[in-house]
């Protein structure tokens, strides 16, 4: 099977199998679950940035009438230099487990140092404001670069990143990848463009917290209810937190109100167990909106440089890339992404790319949809317009020119199969926005993206009643669509009415291991498995049938939701009805470590005009288009495409982390923390590209991370273009631009 064969359910619009309960209020989130007896529990959080903790007294707390249990750092075990999976890509215990409980050290605001439980939530909260912490205050720094600078306060005295010189520093990460000469490249370009341009750190800015419900019972058993995009991460994480056996811990995911890439990991799971265990009662956590904000994982703020070069006939012929990346407090592994990713839209014999990450006194930086490829592709992508423009050639022409396809090789060492960029950039050139006229004090933007998208590890357990109706049971949680997809997948292989196929997501002791929901992975790897279950189950049933006519199971064969041989038929409801006499009950598993990494790229279109004495910028007009492979689910994949504009817009125009000089934030919640709302946003249309990848039965290529790599680039561009002016520090805000306004007209 491929995407261009002619399919039975995949591509459909079916009616979403969680849609009902989600209008209807039924569905049930991380904070909606309530189990007997259960009580609260409450973080302390830090008033420094930076100190060292030298007491902590619980004793008022645990006084009070009500209060049954408290937590320290003590009460976790030291994380030594353990690195555990995380599904896409790994981690370092000690970076994790300080952003659940402090141990001796906080590094940022809001870092928990202390926890209690208590009957009412109310109670939990005034008995975490008596606890007394005592701190030894340290030098804040809250700048990149400043904290690179000789003097600057050290955050870690016992880190070296590979390479660098063994006495402290601040330098988390550096890591450097190069192809051809490119010094040597450059001296033969005709046309040589560079600039550097920033971009703050920003959160994904999902609309449900973090929340959990935890309950560890005598024998030592723990359940955990939470909102996250992998509950076998979770389960990982907090054995690896607690020093809990993982075997002795059992999660299940709620329905989850927006991740984006910030709930693949831990914060309130592991100290909801550990009060469970203190008070022998369950325990409910409940983050409120500005915790979120001041003490879980934001995208990085980045300052990238990059140095293009080109001939007059428009070849590129020599890039660098520089990226400095802020990582927060610990380590969040953003370094390698611009080292290799950056140049994987345009074909490069010559360039050098540069990560670099840096420690400061913020919260450790997490994933967002295609973690750190925004930051680079907006000053990349910038670039490359700019170098259209020297040499006189349409933008998207220039991409074309230059656009990597099948066979061409990555910064990384691999090779392409087949992709579907330059099929992206010829839709944009024909889409009816780029040949429409722009009015007058209108500009347009254009920019190219792309996300490598992962496989890694997957389960897939299908169940058949005695009326042939089909579980479908997975371990990846559902924040785009993915029942649907798995719904649909189960139903094309099976050949039987959709709505005889009910997907589920379950917890982590009902089905195999499935990594997190992110990295455009769901779709793709947990489709495979669902894909090669079903058709084990359709080998399982041609088996039966050929039985049961006494012929050899090879002359069997399935088509239309039946078994055939011959004139003879014997269809699925049928071989469900006599499961029990005909082998016993239909039940099969798959898992797998899908190897499939299936490259993606999206080019977006962006009109705006900006009020020349305001500075406010009104995006007018917005075009996404995407290869993906192959739609399972338009309607899904369209949704992506528009959400992530969306973020993008509002990362390009508004969003950014403000911290004062002591490293507090100053804008935890969202009437500070500004994103776009439907008033500030033009309907975005969508066109969805189809180019099979080779190595999916289906095709599918995953979209979740694609759509917000382009659109602060488009947008930017267009404001550029619109205004007359160029802005190398995002976000392009009313105060900044009306500044830069006067400026130009004053200059």
């Amino acid at each position: 099977m491929n995407a261009q064969q002619e399919f039975q359910f995949v591509g459909s619009r079916s009616i979403r199998p969680d849609g009902l309960d989600k209008v209807t209020g039924r569905a049930r989130y991380g904070a909606d679950l309530n189990m007997q007896g259960q009580i609260y529990g409450h973080i302390v959080r830090s008033p420094h940035a930076h100190a060292l903790i030298t007491h902590i007294d619980c004793s008022e707390a645990l006084a009070m009438q009500g209060v049954l249990a408290v937590m320290t750092g003590a009460d976790l075990p030291e994380p030594g230099n353990r690195v555990l999976g995380s599904g896409e890509g790994a981690i370092a215990l000690r970076d994790l487990s300080p952003m659940v409980m402090s141990q001796g050290k906080v590094l940022f605001h809001s870092q928990p140092v202390a926890a209690v439980a208590a009957t009412t939530p109310e109670l939990a909260a005034r008995a975490a404001a008596a606890v007394t912490v005592t701190y030894e205050t340290l030098p804040v720094v809250t700048d990149m670069h400043q904290a690179l600078t000789d003097g600057a306060p050290i955050l870690h005295d016992d880190r070296f990143p590979d390479g660098q010189p063994k006495e402290p520093t601040n330098l988390a990460a550096h890591i450097t990848a190069q192809v051809g000469e490119p010094d040597v490249a450059f001296e033969g370009a005709d046309v040589v463009v560079e600039r550097t341009y920033s971009v703050p750190m920003c959160h994904q800015g999902y609309i449900e917290p973090q929340a959990c419900v935890a309950r560890m019972d005598g024998a030592g058993q723990v359940d955990v209810w939470c909102c996250t995009q992998g509950h076998f991460t979770v389960r990982g994480y907090t054995a690896a937190v607690t020093g809990i056996d993982e075997g002795n811990i059992r999660v299940t995911p709620s329905e989850i109100g927006g991740g984006f890439g910030g709930k693949t990991t831990v914060y309130l799971e592991p100290v909801a167990i550990i009060l469970s265990k203190k008070s022998g009662r369950p325990v409910k956590m409940v983050m409120d909106r500005g915790d979120v904000f001041r003490s879980t994982g934001p995208a990085p703020g980045a300052e990238t440089r990059v140095k293009l070069g080109a001939t007059r006939a428009g070849k590129l012929v020599a890039a660098e890339v520089d990226c400095l990346l802020d990582s927060g407090a610990y380590n969040g592994n953003p370094a390698g992404i611009p080292a290799f990713l950056a140049t994987a839209c345009y074909k490069l014999t010559d360039a050098r790319s540069t990560g670099r990450s840096v420690y400061t006194n913020r919260p450790k930086i997490h994933a967002y949809r295609a973690p750190s490829m925004p930051q680079a592709t907006l000053a990349f992508e910038l670039v490359i317009n700019e170098l259209a423009a020297a040499i006189d050639m349409d933008p998207i022409e220039f991409r074309l020119l230059n656009a990597v396809e099948e066979g061409d090789i990555t910064m990384m060492g691999s090779r392409y199969n087949r992709i579907g960029l330059r099929e992206c950039l010829e839709a944009a050139r024909d889409h009816p926005h780029y040949q429409s006229a722009l009015e007058t004090g209108t500009g347009r933007g254009v920019a190219a993206g792309y996300w490598i998208n992962a496989g890694l590890q997957s389960s897939a357990t299908l169940n058949v009643t005695g009326d042939g109706h089909v579980a479908v049971l997975t371990g990846s949680p559902d924040i785009g669509g993915s029942r649907a997809s798995m719904a649909l997948m189960a139903a094309e292989v099976l050949g039987i009415p959709l709505e005889r196929i009910h997907p589920q997501v379950v917890a982590t002791d009902a089905v195999g291991h499935c990594d997190v929901t992110g990295g455009s992975r769901t779709t793709l790897a947990t489709g495979q498995a669902v894909i090669q279950a079903a058709e084990q189950l359709v080998a399982e049933l041609c088996r039966r049938a050929a039985t049961d006519w006494q012929v050899e199971p090879e002359s069997v064969t399935w088509s239309g939701g039946a078994a055939h041989h011959e004139d003879k038929s014997m269809d699925f409801e049928a071989l469900a009805r006599r499961a029990g006499s005909m082998g016993g009950p239909l039940t099969v598993s798959s898992s797998l470590t899908s190897a499939s990494a299936a490259p993606a790229f999206g080019v977006h279109l962006c009109d705006a005009e900006v009020d020349k004495e305001t500075g406010r910028t009104t995006v007018t007009r917005y075009t996404a288009i995407q290869d993906a492979g192959k739609a399972i689910h338009p309607d899904y994949v369209e949704g992506q495409m528009q959400g992530g504009a969306v973020q993008g817009i509002g990362w390009a125009l508004n969003e950014e982390y403000l911290y004062d000089d002591q490293g507090v934030l100053q804008n935890p919640g969202f009437l500070d923390y500004r994103i776009p709302v439907a008033s500030d946003l033009p309907r975005i249309d969508t066109v969805i590209v189809e180019v099979a990848n080779p190595l999916h039965p289906f095709g599918v290529r995953g979209v979740g991370e694609v759509p917000i790599v382009p659109p602060m680039a488009a947008v930017a561009q267009a404001v550029f273009n619109a205004a007359n002016i160029r802005v190398m520090d995002l976000p392009l805000n009313p105060p900044k631009l009306a500044k830069a306004l006067m400026s130009s007209e004053t200059s």
